[in-house]
């Protein structure tokens, strides 16, 4: 290929995105190359763009073409990719979702089936932008798949506003389930009503939830949980003190606590609160916080006493990209998915769409190439 494509490239904390071009590379053996139709910006890129999650101090190389969550077309095929992970037929032009980092499948995370677990994933991210093949993110035109890629064709019926999500959001959220071992009737509370909130909230009650009880500050959150179908909301600004909120889960779980907690909103603040919402014998998942070295002051007692297993999640399998796309088709008209994605915007306007997000009354947002 001769033609180039645009990245959005992230130079450093406090630094405004560039609009940077690169040549299109062309897919090596085992790899592939999509162009991206519709990109969401997550909360981790928020994290990012803050200065939580510095790729300087993690020991990124600078620049980095930001963004992961998306959905796209196949633009080119490399030699010997001719069936997507679930062996259906791949050709250049059909509309697939993928994921966003890469196992290696020999390590010992892989060979047990914890893909996610991969210490060799984000492999891709140890070199800059600037380097071969350029497209590492989706903030821009192209995203190069490297080998051992996972990727799976779209269903005609969704429409790209309601896949966006899907690569990040709702598999890693079904994947947060999974390791939880969600069971039916069980009562559970989400803290964070954003894109990965309003998708725990359809997806436990796909798994047969008892009560679902939301947490979150903001009004068009909380209206969308609701419409979601949480049982409870929890409002910050009506229950200001923690001590309080604990106390509101505990008497909708009949003073129990709930069987699991999964924490989304991704503050450390808000970790110790959410084990105290843990019954006896529950579980807490740890999604959202994914910022080394923002800390709380925690109290470990309170697994030991009260048997809580306390459980990260980062990253999913393929099985879960799979699962989470069936889902979103099978229950297209059962949730309003379309909500999730609240705005979209060009590309160019990225730097003022994350000031905006930032501020929390847009949901997610979208950029179109």
């Amino acid at each position: 290929m001769t033609e180039r494509g645009r990245a959005a490239a992230f130079y450093g904390v406090g630094q405004p995105f560039r609009i940077n071009e690169y040549p299109v590379p062309e897919p090596r053996p085992g790899a592939a190359l999509v162009r991206i139709t519709l990109a969401n910006v997550c909360g981790s890129d928020l994290h990012v763009w803050r200065g939580e999650l510095d790729p300087a101090k993690r020991g990124r190389a600078l620049p980095i073409h930001q963004g992961h969550e998306g959905v796209s077309r196949i633009a080119a095929l490399g030699e010997g990719v001719t069936t997507a992970s679930d062996g259906q037929p791949l050709a250049v032009g059909d509309r697939v979702v993928f994921g966003y980092f890469f196992p290696c499948g020999r390590c010992r995370a892989c060979l047990r089936g914890k893909e996610w677990c991969c210490p060799n994933r984000m492999h891709h991210r140890a070199t800059p932008c600037d380097d071969w093949p350029h497209f590492k993110g989706t903030f821009g035109d192209y995203f190069y798949l490297y080998p051992n890629h996972i990727v799976f064709k779209v269903p005609d019926e969704l429409p790209d506003e309601l896949v966006a999500g899907v690569n990040c959001a709702m598999a890693q959220v079904t994947c947060g389930w999974d390791v939880a071992r969600l069971e039916v009737g069980e009562q559970v509370v989400i803290q964070g009503a954003g894109g990965l909130g309003l998708y725990a909230i359809a997806l436990a009650r796909e798994r047969g939830a008892g009560r679902i009880i939301v947490v979150d500050g903001v009004t068009e959150r909380l209206d969308l949980a609701a419409a979601f179908g949480a049982d409870e909301l929890i409002d910050l600004r009506e229950l200001p003190e923690p001590d309080r909120r604990i106390a509101r889960v505990k008497e909708l779980t009949d003073g129990w606590g709930a069987d699991v907690v999964m924490e989304l909103a991704g503050f450390p603040a808000v970790i110790d609160e959410g084990v105290r919402m843990v019954g006896s014998g529950g579980r807490y998942v740890e999604i959202g916080n994914i910022s080394p070295g923002l800390t709380y002051q925690a109290d470990p007692a309170l697994w030991t006493i009260g048997n809580v297993a306390v459980l990260g999640n980062n990253h999913y399998s393929r099985q879960h990209l799979h699962d989470a796309l069936d889902v979103l088709a099978r229950t297209r008209d059962s949730y309003p998915y379309d909500r999730i994605v609240s705005h979209k915007f060009p590309l160019g306007e990225i730097n003022e769409v994350m000031a905006a997000q930032d501020q929390g009354h847009i949901t997610r947002a979208s950029l179109v190439p």
